[in-house]
């Protein structure tokens, strides 16, 4: 029996992390949630430890704080162990987690990807700027790898010991991205399926709700395509 664990990265998300963590346990799925608190100045870590979380600490960084949880991941009782990763900002919708895990439990694939772009957003949940790079990111794989993503959804599921053999080295934004592009590069038997997304619960984003982080999180990106590419 594969062991589901959830690692959520979190920055100031006071508002929404305890509702998406509670999101997250009533799926029935996850053995735990471990919320990554990526230096956060508000009562984030606090409230994610009232509703059930593990909380762990990691230095600014969205890959950091994503590569800290799957090192804090209990020890896998088996290969087929699985990782989900989502946002806590809320706009990831929880509910889908089974229908993430379930095509590696059923031993047909080893990463599922959720793509928003193919499922039902609400209005405003996706800005232009997200939608058009992950298309063209999705592009680039095809013709690189022969692999088709049409997002960079930060939902995902993927086996604990693939995820190892990735060798992950992205410390910010383009953690994404790396993992998608080393997985069609390893051979990984992908698959997309569309999800649903919403608007974040609370809070403020800390990309696409400023010019600098819209451009900054850009820079990232663009980075580690090209470096990845260029492995």
């Amino acid at each position: 029996m594969s062991k589901v664990s959830v690692v959520i990265p979190a920055l100031n998300e006071e508002e929404p992390i305890p509702g998406v963590v509670r999101e997250c346990l009533a799926t029935g799925v996850p053995a735990e949630v471990i919320v990554v608190d990526n230096g956060s100045t508000d009562r984030t870590a606090e409230r994610a430890r009232e509703v059930g979380a593990r909380v762990i600490t990691a230095p600014r960084g969205y890959g950091r704080a994503c590569a800290a949880g799957a090192r804090a991941v209990s020890i896998p009782q088996s290969l087929d162990d699985i990782m989900v990763f989502l946002d806590g900002d809320g706009s990831d919708i929880p509910a889908f987690i089974p229908q993430l895990v379930e095509p590696i439990t059923r031993g047909t694939h080893d990463f599922v990807i959720g793509s928003r772009t193919r499922g039902q957003r609400e209005a405003g949940s996706m800005n232009f700027q997200q939608i058009l790079s992950g298309r063209i990111a999705g592009w680039i794989m095809q013709l690189l790898y022969g692999v088709r993503y049409t997002d960079m959804c930060p939902f995902r599921a993927i086996r604990h010991d693939a995820l190892a053999k990735l060798d992950m080295r992205e410390e910010t934004y383009g953690w994404n991205l790396e993992m998608q592009m080393k997985a069609a590069r390893a051979g990984l038997r992908i698959l997309e399926i569309p999800v649903n997304h919403r608007r974040r619960t609370g809070g403020e984003s800390k990309v696409s709700g400023t010019l600098r982080g819209t451009f900054v999180a850009g820079t990232r990106i663009i980075a580690t395509l090209f470096r990845v590419a260029l492995q």
